[in-house]
């Protein structure tokens, strides 16, 4: 991950000064108490440790680069940041969620956290998001820092077919979308398929 982070330096202009639009977190948020079972919830989602052995997510890798700003620009030191998405199969991991063999993919964590460094940078490394019935592909996030509280949003994929269905999409404002839009390209060291650069910008 330390190379997805070096990568981040290049801002999105298309939002870089747009505040994040709040985003319902949905009905497969999981807990803390739930995640507190399982000590796998690092910034990695596409490699999943237990028992001894190591498994891979299937689906198409994405290294997602993250930079942490204010409206005014400057970078948000040691904000957390948590994502979850559901995996290829389109399922979510959540206590709610049956984890029957076959149903979901056992090496997708679903759910990952870090912190931004102090030029407020951090990355992850999971899948591209998948459709599943009712939405478009999407990644779940939310923020926490002591200067604006706690923020949950969702980020989608630019240019997606999806989107003109989807009814959170629709609701959303053109800036607001800029501001939400992940543009995936394909990745040049082949580590994952694609890579996206983006700009979380907070504030009150």
């Amino acid at each position: 991950l330390a190379a997805l982070t070096a990568a981040c330096g290049v801002a999105t202009a298309a939002t870089e000064r747009r505040r994040l639009a709040a985003m319902t977190e949905g009905p497969f948020y999981p807990p803390q108490r739930w995640r507190g079972g399982d000590g796998d919830w690092d910034a990695d989602l596409a490699t999943v440790r237990r028992g001894g052995q190591v498994l891979q997510a299937q689906g198409e890798l994405l290294g997602l680069n993250l930079r942490v700003l204010d409206t005014q620009g400057r970078a948000i030191d040691g904000a957390q940041v948590e994502i979850w998405q559901c995996d290829a199969l389109a399922a979510y991991r959540h206590p709610s969620v049956a984890a029957t063999p076959g149903s979901f993919d056992p090496g997708f964590q679903g759910f990952g956290a870090g912190r931004s460094a102090s030029d407020g940078t951090l990355a992850f490394r999971t899948i591209r998001p998948v459709p599943y019935p009712g939405r478009t592909p999407h990644i779940h996030v939310k923020l926490r820092h002591t200067s604006f509280g706690e923020l949950t949003s969702q980020l989608f994929v630019a240019d997606d077919p999806g989107n003109a269905r989807d009814f959170l999409w629709r609701q959303l404002g053109a800036a607001d979308r800029g501001a939400l839009a992940l543009v995936l390209k394909p990745a040049a060291d082949g580590a994952v398929r694609w890579q996206a650069r983006h700009d979380l910008v907070l504030g009150r």
